[in-house]
């Protein structure tokens, strides 16, 4: 065989053997099923170039989520803080971690992440993308307590997760960076879009005179006046992603976005959570301290305290506060249970 020919062939053996193996590792794309009101009223959920949705890269995941290999002593995993019964946050005021410590804040609720466009996550907006946050925890000497490194020898001595490693991502060997890449994809999957009034906005159902009451009192600048922060009927996030210090304290022993910025004019402010699934997801506010939707109606009622930070949206703070009726703060909760989404914490 002429020897020209005989490199034509070697080299087209090479590439059918490297195109063999790219395609037994090729991770299926599973494209997010974006609801019709995200796609009406907010931009396209934020999917990095480097880490796109995989049927292979959510299931690995999603078993990294629930698995307590994560922590230290092989207890604790990342759905102990964020259960989905819970909407994916606890139930408890404050999580505890694997020595038993408990921490300082309250478990934020994990849904509908993806369209978190200024990709700063926790109370205080201290990580900068969704595969970060999931970075965090891991190392917490108050949550996991691990190293990095452990989990990647523990991961890479599994009888199964090499090989879910090299079906997600092509490399059966294991680091930081894939982990949090694939809990990342899972996290992105959770998303919240079938509340009653989701169904009400679609046309597929009616409400209560005192929800819609409600609903009009949350949009009323001299009732509610929580869109500002909470979005509207044009925003199915609930939520404007921002930080605010919304009047609960004068001092402050936690000083949130401040201690991460070090600029004293953002001390006592912290990010807006979603009004959605509040069924199911007290305690409430970054430490907990209200039990229940009533407790935090009546703050923003008759609760409100003033400070050198407080934010200009709570306009009524001298006075202490809003002033609604009793009928209003009882319709104001009807409206706010109807953003409970159901089949959300029954299906995740």
């Amino acid at each position: 065989m002429k020897k020209g020919l005989l490199h034509i062939i070697l080299i087209a053996l090479f590439f059918s053997c490297e195109n063999e193996s790219v395609e037994k590792y090729l991770a299926t794309p599973s494209p997010l099923e974006i609801p019709k009101l995200f796609k009406d009223n907010i931009l396209a959920p934020v999917i990095p170039i480097d880490n796109p949705q995989t049927i292979e890269g959510v299931a690995l995941g999603k078993k990294l989520f629930f698995d307590t290999i994560l922590s230290a002593n092989n207890t604790q995993a990342c759905a102990d803080c964020h259960a989905p019964e819970n909407a994916f946050t606890d139930s408890d005021r404050f999580s505890v971690g694997v020595a038993g410590i408990l921490g300082e804040r309250n478990s934020m609720p994990l849904f509908n992440l993806a369209w978190n466009y200024d990709e700063k996550f926790f109370w205080d907006g201290n990580t900068f993308s969704l595969k970060h946050q999931a970075f965090i925890p891991v190392t917490d000497p108050i949550e996991m307590n691990n190293t990095w490194p452990n989990v990647e020898q523990k991961l890479q001595q599994h009888n199964e997760y090499p090989n879910l490693f090299e079906q997600a991502f092509g490399t059966s060997k294991i680091d930081s960076t894939l982990i949090t890449k694939a809990i990342a994809q899972f996290e992105r999957t959770l998303i919240s879009a079938n509340s009653k009034f989701d169904k009400y906005l679609l046309g597929e159902t009616e409400l209560t005179p005192e929800e819609s009451n409600g609903f009009n009192v949350f949009m009323d600048e001299a009732k509610g006046d929580c869109f500002h922060c909470h979005g509207s009927d044009k925003n199915p996030l609930w939520t404007d992603n921002m930080f605010h210090n919304n009047g609960l304290d004068d001092t402050f022993i936690d000083l949130g976005l401040g201690a991460v910025t070090g600029d004293p004019a953002d001390n006592g402010k912290f990010k807006t959570p979603s009004l959605r699934n509040l069924v199911f997801t007290a305690p409430y506010m970054h430490d907990g301290r209200f039990e229940t939707i009533e407790d935090v109606i009546n703050h923003y009622s008759e609760g409100l305290k003033n400070s050198s930070t407080i934010d200009p949206l709570m306009k009524k703070v001298t006075q202490g506060g809003i002033g609604l009726s009793d009928t209003d703060k009882a319709d104001l909760k009807a409206f706010l249970l109807a953003l409970s989404d159901y089949n959300f914490v029954n299906t995740n």
